[in-house]
Formats: structure tokens, sequence, C-alpha cells
């Protein structure tokens, strides 16, 4: 659907709700999923119009409620009746969004079960929180409604643990650091996150594990898990994450960004035993650090 703005200075999740037979519920959703564009560009739902602004509205997105199962690969780490644990390969998409409806982890995750949580929207059945597409390794899913409750409550007051390697460009000056910088949604692009006075805290610890001529092999430890934040503080500090074409330099190879989510501990929310998980970094990553290992040597 295309529409043309009549009018100026409007909202444009009040201007659609008048316009269209869709709630201003739902339009604030596909605006924040990127099904509604205007101008070509994604904006807020606080947008404010201007005259004879094109507006695009991609009504697949009531296609995504009805989520159809897809046979992709799953490394399943762990799972009881409640919780599932997954190995994410980089390059898979969490959840369905604008231009992706059928390839996703949660495609995956109903064809492999009918068991997920449905706290939350329709199209995130069993999502307690997500890795970036092309970022890699152990991600919690909730099969029962108050697995997901208790989950997203210790997600949100930090007590699940989590931590990430990754391979930066450049050679840190120092062995540790302590990155706290808020971050909130880029003025500039909507689908990226800056550093931002008076955005939401965010705060990750750093240790180095190897330095080579030209990158640095990291751990990471969040504190907050605010979107792209690991992406978003190496570049800050001026050490990107390598092969991140968003927050860094051009893409190398066609493997993602060298990000691996690799260790998980957490209490299960049904027993309250700790559970802990560890996963290797992928192939790719792998090789890459093996080939800077000749050329350090």
């Amino acid at each position: 659907m295309m529409l043309i703005s009549e009018t100026k200075d409007i909202r444009i999740d009040k201007y659609l709700s008048a316009k269209t037979n869709y709630s201003r519920e739902t339009i604030t959703k596909m605006i924040t999923e990127g099904f509604i564009l205007v101008d070509g560009k994604i904006v807020k739902p606080s947008y404010k119009l201007k005259e004879n602004e094109e507006i695009k509205i991609d009504e697949s997105f009531t296609k995504t409620t009805d989520l159809k199962p897809s046979d992709i690969p799953l490394e399943i780490v762990y799972e009881d009746e409640d919780i599932l644990v997954i190995n994410k390969q980089s390059g898979l998409v969490v959840h369905p969004g604008a231009g992706n409806y059928d390839n996703t982890l949660v495609n995956a995750l109903i064809h492999h079960t009918h068991n997920l949580s449905k706290i939350g929207p329709d199209t995130r059945p069993g999502i307690v929180h997500r890795l970036d597409k092309d970022t890699s390794g152990l991600m919690l899913v909730a099969k029962s409604d108050k697995a997901h409750i208790i989950l997203a409550e210790d997600f949100k007051n930090k007590r699940i643990h989590r931590e990430y390697v990754a391979l930066l460009v450049g050679v840190l000056p120092t062995s540790k650091a302590f990155i706290d910088a808020p971050i909130s949604r880029d003025k500039q692009n909507f689908q990226k996150m800056s550093i931002e006075k008076g955005g939401k805290e965010a705060r990750t610890h750093l240790t180095v594990m190897k330095k080579y001529a030209n990158y640095t092999l990291v751990r990471l430890v969040l504190e907050t898990g605010r979107t792209h934040q690991i992406r978003v503080h190496m570049s800050y500090i001026g050490h990107p994450v390598f092969n991140d074409p968003v927050y860094g330099q051009k893409k190398a190879t066609e493997f993602g960004q060298f990000l691996h989510s690799e260790y998980l501990k957490f209490h299960h929310p049904i027993t309250g035993e700790l559970l802990e998980f560890r996963t290797n970094i992928p192939q790719e990553f792998q090789d890459f650090l093996d080939t800077l290992e000749k050329t350090n040597s």
C-alpha cells in the first residue's frame, strides 16, 4: 500500500490509524520493525509527517502472525519441557521481520517443537532475548509461559551471566577495559544505535585474551543488554568488531562479524538448578585466528 501524506506536523502512527484499518498498536509494531517507510526510510512512531511524503506500507506484516515452520538445522545444547539453549549459527535472523518471514530461528523452532511460550508478540514465540543476525552462539529460549516470565525478569535484573568472544580491529593498549556509555537509537539512521547522552545505560567489561599484529581477541561480559551493545561500544573505543560493516570497516569476508556468545550461566527458571554452557567459536572464526597465529609467529 502506498499513501501520500496530505497534512503535516501530525504523528505518523496517529495519521495511519485514521487512514488505514490497522490499530495504532499494530501500526507502532509495523513502524518499529521496518514494515512502514517514509520516503524510503525507517522512522519512529512519533515521527511528524511533512506534506507530500511517500508512505509505503508492507502489508505482509499480517502474514507473519501465521508463522510457518522451516526445516533449518538447529544445534540444541540443552532442552527440557520449559527451556531450550541454542547455539545459533551466524547469518540466522532470530525472528520474522520486514523482508524475512520464513527463514528465521523462530521458524526453525516451531519446526522443532509446538511447545513455545506465547508471551510477547505473535512473531516471537519463545524469544526471551536476541542475538544479532551475524552474531553466533548461545541463546536461551522459553518453552513455557512461566519460564518466559521468570527468565525475562532474570535478564532485567542482571541475574543471567553472559560472556562473548570477539576479534577487534587494531591492538588495544591495555589488558582490560570497562566501557560505561549510554546507548540510544541513532538520530541519523534509525537502523543503527549510537552513544548518546541521555540514552539507556550500557556497561561492558573487556579482557584481552590475545594480541595479534593488527587485531585483538577479547572476552566481553555484559552488565546490560542493549541492542548492538558490544558492536557500538567497541566502535566507540576505536576498535570495532572485525568484519562489522555497520559499525566498523567494510566487510572483509563473507562470514558475519567476529562476535560469538560463548558462555551462559543462569538458574533454571523452574527447578532453580544452576546451569552453565560453553560453546566453541565457529569454524570460520577459528580458521581466521589460525591464520593470524601463523603470521604472528
